[in-house]
């Protein structure tokens, strides 16, 4: 008995007659397991990973590393896809074959049959390499949280959305810290107008971008006596935070970059701080206010009693706030590239509702991947319901730019034609 390539030596088990071309035996094409533009786009990157790796080896070049450093997964989803691929066509053929000892067929069709299987997962292994990563991924993270309609119950609301994502946090080993909790003047500590959640770890922007949006909250308040649910929304935004060591590297002076702000354009001003705080509250200028004039934009901060570290956090949330928006804005560009190619673009930004918590069912409702849990304490405790939910939310984004990203790659293939 010969030893054939892509089949593992299992022993002899016993001979079956197999008809030739076996109905059990599954066709699964290229064109349905992975779109043919997407593997076209897949081709295309490999090939300039093989050719920029090879100009590695003459001469080191920091850009090109960089490159191939991101082109790496790609290549290595397109190699598993073509040995499996190969190994299906061998298997195929050698179940067709006629000549084919009939001891060798039973471990072939399983050999096909494995191989099949595990296809789908090399396939979003192939798509989520093609997806571009984010180019904030890499960084630590801002939350912000403010309440939007619902008065005073939005404002309760913000504080226990504050609450989860410290607790997620903590849970998840991310250090966060609250640099920023703002009460409406007149009103309880427990209703928020305004707070911030520092996180002071690497990828931890990646991981929590899923929350940006409105979080919509269904309730009976404490202060309804006819026990009415009101409904009331919080915003959330997500924005990167750029470690003041890496000022260089990022191009804080470079007026090219992303990160870069004239302080020219930026209106500074020093404020006695409002709201709960003991005796130092509303003696002293310690809270800052920094308004970026031809935006528009404005961020204050007040927590600590040091002007100093005010002015320093107030900066870095300015800087967070404009490089989230110049990058929206490209964004923005690109979905209305795409909006022709694909009819519409399925995108939600931060003006949408995204979640709804609903306290009478005990439900928590995610209107982007669609997900529903009926575990909603567990979910405002930053458990594991809170990660089920964003997990279902990052599979439904690479979807959705897989989509997109396939749209693209038809439209120019026919172009081309």
């Amino acid at each position: 008995m010969f030893k054939l390539p892509g089949i593992c030596a299992r022993g002899l088990i016993r001979a079956t007659r197999i008809p030739r071309r076996s109905p059990w035996v599954r066709s699964v094409t290229t064109e349905a397991a992975l779109s043919p533009a997407l593997l076209t786009r897949a081709r295309v990157l490999n090939a300039e990973h093989i050719s920029l790796s090879a100009q590695l080896t003459d001469a080191f070049d920091t850009k090109i590393a960089k490159r191939v450093g991101e082109l790496t997964p790609i290549a290595q989803a397109v190699k598993e896809w073509d040995e499996i691929q190969n190994s299906m066509v061998e298997l195929r053929s050698l179940l067709d074959d006629p000549e084919t000892d009939v001891e060798l067929r039973p471990l072939a069709l399983e050999d096909l049959e494995s191989s099949q299987a595990s296809l789908p997962s090399i396939v979003d292994k192939l798509k989520q390499a093609l997806i571009p990563r984010h180019p904030f991924a890499t960084f630590p993270c801002l939350i912000e949280i403010r309440p939007g309609a619902g008065g005073d119950e939005a404002g309760l609301f913000a504080v226990e959305v504050l609450r989860m994502y410290v607790a997620y946090c903590t849970r998840r080993g991310l250090r966060a810290t609250i640099i920023k909790q703002d009460v409406e003047d007149g009103t309880a500590e427990d209703r928020m107008s305004e707070g911030v959640i520092e996180v002071e770890a690497d990828g931890a922007y990646d991981i929590l971008r899923t929350e940006s949006g409105v979080h919509r909250v269904q309730r009976v308040p404490a202060t309804e006596s006819k026990g009415r649910t009101h409904t009331s929304a919080v915003s959330v935004m997500v924005l990167p935070s750029f470690p003041e060591s890496d000022a260089t590297a990022l191009g804080f002076d470079d007026p090219n970059s992303d990160y870069y702000i004239d302080p020219q354009e930026v209106k500074s001003e020093k404020m006695r701080a409002g709201g709960a705080g003991g005796q130092h509250v509303n003696k002293t200028e310690s809270a800052i206010r920094l308004t970026h004039l031809p935006t528009g934009l404005s961020v204050s901060m007040q927590d600590s009693r040091s002007q100093h570290a005010n002015r320093k956090k107030a900066w870095q949330l300015l800087r967070a706030k404009l490089a989230e928006r110049r990058q929206e804005a490209r964004e923005q560009e690109t979905v209305a590239l795409r909006r022709g190619a694909m009819g519409g673009v399925a995108r939600m930004g931060r003006g949408d509702k995204i979640r709804t918590y609903n306290y009478s069912q005990s439900r928590c409702t995610d209107h982007r991947s669609g997900i529903t849990l009926h575990d909603l304490h567990g979910v405002l405790e930053g458990g594991d319901g809170l990660d089920t939910i964003m997990d279902s939310v990052r599979n439904w984004m690479v979807e959705q730019e897989i989509q997109a990203l396939a749209a693209e790659e038809t439209a120019k293939l026919k172009n081309q034609k």
